[in-house]
């Protein structure tokens, strides 16, 4: 009895130490976790990023060549067309399933004709083709492939064998059920173009 007299209180102490100190260390522990896990509420700068408008200088971009750029996640393809491959370009009506960019869902509405594009010269599409999203090839040049004796330019997509005009028009029997997106873009000069908004005035 006598010890439990001494040592009662010192017990107590202890015990009052040890769950003060476990309450803290466990607050500060879930201090730690909760702090990534709040900051995950929060969008990531690239996030932020990911919607925006991208700015592209174009002065530079010759006949047949293609610039890259990234919007949403997206690669966006700014290609400068030939003269050849634009008058070409009447002629693939019949070989197409979609010549005439009936799927409003593939461009915006002040995009038309067969050139699907702003300046008939310079085409903007999105490099995914619609079918399984793969990147499809570019052959720009108008010369017998042997995916297509007759080629005219445009992207073969290696993985179904889609196939392309140089406007992004889907052709007839192939797996890609429609033509390639065209995003919302406008020029801010001759040689700007900025992908991600419409020009001003469009619907």
């Amino acid at each position: 009895m006598a010890n439990d007299g001494v040592n009662g209180p010192v017990n107590t102490g202890r015990r009052r130490f040890l769950t003060a100190t476990t309450s803290v260390v466990g607050a500060v522990g879930a201090g730690f976790v909760a702090v990534p896990f709040i900051k995950s509420w929060n969008p990531s700068a690239r996030a932020k990023l990911a919607g925006a408008p991208v700015t592209a200088d174009i002065s530079g971009l010759q006949e047949g060549q293609r610039l890259i750029l990234e919007w949403r996640g997206q690669p966006i393809w700014i290609v400068r067309r030939s003269k050849a491959v634009l008058d070409a370009l009447p002629t693939l009506d019949g070989n197409l399933r979609d010549p005439n960019s009936e799927n409003k869902e593939q461009q915006p509405d002040y995009i038309s004709g067969e050139t699907r594009s702003i300046k008939p010269e310079v085409s903007v599409l999105v490099g995914l083709c619609t079918h399984l999203g793969c990147s499809p090839e570019m052959a720009a040049e108008i010369k017998p492939e042997p995916y297509d004796p007759d080629w005219k330019g445009g992207y073969f997509c290696p993985c179904h064998k889609s196939r392309f005009d140089m406007s992004g028009r889907v052709y007839q029997g192939v797996p890609a059920p429609t033509n390639l997106v065209v995003p919302p873009h406008y020029y801010a000069d001759d040689n700007t173009i900025v992908v991600g908004v419409d020009p001003q005035g469009a619907a």
